[in-house]
């Protein structure tokens, strides 16, 4: 790293090394807090949003979630999760909770409210997930994609936070959409 006058941080330049279907690497050189420069590897990508669904009342005794149990080739097994999806272009974040519900669950909602969104690893990535909870589903047919393979797993609340608590949820937006519905919004 070299030092530079001393300016506000932010990127001085970036250059593109990659371009994928899902992401895009790019090296930014960047200007830090002290003036320092140097240059970092960003992934670059649109964003998604995900959906905490409400089978039932949020402020209920247990309200029922619906959970999903997916393959990841990633982790190379299977997770427990909540719907997400990657952002199409110039898609607003709720448009794209209600089509992930939709597809992936086949349900539709008569409410979706923003919880919060999050970065998901700010050391190296821009991703940015806006995090939803849906409430008065209707069931229809699911529309997956084809590298989808998932079952729909409904469960009381109490049961997914014991799932975070034991670990057995290592999927980062999955366990914080929980724990900030359960909190915040179901009255946990």
């Amino acid at each position: 790293m070299t030092k530079e006058k001393s300016e506000e941080p932010g990127q001085i330049d970036s250059r593109r090394v990659y371009t994928g279907k899902v992401i895009s690497l790019d090296v930014d050189r960047v200007r830090f807090p002290d003036g320092s420069v140097g240059e970092l590897e960003m992934i670059r990508h649109p964003g998604a949003s995900a959906v905490v669904p409400f089978l039932s009342d949020p402020r209920g005794a247990d309200p029922q979630v619906l959970m999903i149990r997916q393959y990841r080739y990633a982790t190379d097994g299977y997770l427990f999760e909540i719907p997400a999806g990657r952002l199409d272009p110039d898609e607003d974040p709720r448009d794209c909770a209600l089509r992930e519900l939709k597809e992936e669950t086949g349900c539709s909602a008569t409410q979706v409210d923003l919880l919060f969104t999050m970065y998901t690893t700010p050391g190296f990535t821009d991703e940015k997930i806006h995090l939803f909870m849906a409430t008065g589903l209707t069931a229809g047919e699911a529309k997956r994609e084809s590298d989808e393979f998932l079952d729909l797993e409904p469960m009381p609340l109490s049961r997914a936070l014991e799932l975070v608590e034991a670990g057995e949820i290592k999927d980062a937006k999955t366990a914080l959409g929980l724990l900030f519905a359960a909190g915040f919004r179901a009255g946990r």
